[in-house]
């Protein structure tokens, strides 16, 4: 008896390393998807100054080219999430990947500011199907360390944003617009892997009905109205970190051209520099919310930054480079504490939750490139960056956020 007890203990173990094997790969998979959608995504803010000269674009073309984008990337966010919470579609994933692989085809071949404007929205739908999704998925495969799957998720993306500026300098800046179509072999590599997930996915999702009806008896301890309060001062916090990363991600090339005299090459290298830390602080965000609790990581990750970024628009090129490391390392933790304590304020509505956050999150961004564009256009580059360096103040509101861990000890308590 004692064993077949010791061997049925050795199986258990074996198909819980198995199954954790299987996350881990899953949770890779979903990174690395992430990766090169990002880096695609990133190509196309990288590109602006090759568009700009080759199409006598202005600063509020530019800002409408990132509107068009992220407008699409984040509208439809919701919607997918809110459909896929109710009823489960695996392979939704791949089939995102074809808008994006048609969009960058269409980018290569654009002509004019019209056809740059489908190009782009095209790759921004392709973004709406994928985030949503691939965020419940890593969520699903994280053994209830959420903050860390979600990091590791958000890893991938950043990265592969800051890939983006390399893309462009090394690539489509020496061979023209039209390599822009070699890029797009990127989003091929993701349909299969995201194939493998799908399948993953098909497989769990008995196991993932089981979950959102646990999840949807969870007792967090909080009135309806103070979630919606919650959930809304994230959205503000949202809103301050992506409008000022717009500032960055959108315009950061031309602030280094116009104030400094650097090259296109260099001003995308230094670009590299601020996107390669703003992947390097996505990491941090989850796993040190797992340990300490979100809202800890929130106040550090949003008014954290402020000091550097009120020095930014007085510094030279050479400490401009170095505070734009520190800024986006810490800027950069917020959004996957930020993901996982909404999804704790409503964990019957993951989905929804990742469709609403990264949703907003995209929609600001390009909501923000847009009336930076027009400012810099009746100021001047110097101006925007003048006034960005305020919106990291936001983040005082943090303090009229529930603390989740001390109410779900009383709660089970």
């Amino acid at each position: 008896m004692a064993v077949e007890s010791s061997e049925c203990a050795l199986d258990g173990s074996r198909a819980r390393a198995d199954a954790e094997g299987a996350a881990i790969a899953i949770l890779a998979a979903l990174s690395v998807s992430h990766l090169l959608n990002d880096s695609m995504q990133s190509l196309i803010q990288a590109v602006y100054p090759i568009l700009k000269n080759k199409y006598a674009l202005d600063f509020t073309q530019i800002g409408l080219i990132t509107f068009t984008f992220q407008a699409t990337a984040s509208l439809l966010q919701p919607v997918v999430g809110t459909v896929t919470d109710r009823r489960p579609m695996p392979y939704s994933l791949a089939w995102g990947m074809v808008f994006t692989f048609t969009g960058l085809l269409a980018l290569a071949a654009a002509g004019g500011f019209a056809s740059i404007l489908v190009a782009v929205g095209l790759v921004g739908m392709g973004s709406s199907i994928f985030h949503p999704e691939s965020s419940r998925v890593a969520r699903m495969a994280s053994g209830g360390r959420h903050g860390f799957a979600q990091s590791l998720f958000q890893v991938g993306g950043n990265a592969g944003t800051a890939f983006g500026p390399l893309l462009a300098a090394f690539v489509v800046a020496p061979f023209g617009q039209s390599s822009i179509a070699w890029c797009s072999a990127a989003a091929l590599a993701a349909m299969v892997l995201l194939i493998g997930v799908g399948r993953w996915y098909s497989d769990h999702v008995p196991a993932r009905r089981a979950s959102r009806r646990a999840a949807a008896e969870e007792v967090n301890g909080l009135s309806r109205r103070r979630v919606a309060v919650s959930i809304a001062i994230l959205l503000v916090l949202i809103f301050s970190k992506y409008f000022y990363l717009a500032s960055l991600s959108s315009y950061y090339t031309f602030y280094l051209i116009h104030h400094f005299g650097t090259s296109v090459e260099a001003a995308q290298l230094y670009l590299f520099v601020f996107l390669g830390a703003v992947a390097a602080g996505t990491f941090a965000g989850g796993p040190v919310g797992d340990r300490i609790g979100f809202k800890a990581v929130i106040w550090v990750s949003i008014l954290g930054v402020l000091p550097f970024t009120l020095l930014l628009p007085y510094a030279n090129l050479f400490w401009t480079a170095v505070l734009t490391v520190p800024i986006g390392v810490v800027l950069a933790s917020a959004f996957s504490a930020i993901i996982v304590y909404a999804q704790e304020l409503l964990p019957s509505r993951v989905g929804m939750v990742a469709g609403l956050f990264f949703g907003f999150a995209f929609g600001m961004g390009g909501l923000g490139a847009a009336v930076l564009g027009v400012l810099a256009d009746h100021t001047s580059i110097e101006y925007v960056y003048k006034v960005c360096s305020f919106l990291p103040a936001a983040g005082i509101l943090t303090a009229f956020l529930p603390n989740m861990k001390r109410r779900r000890r009383v709660a089970t308590a």
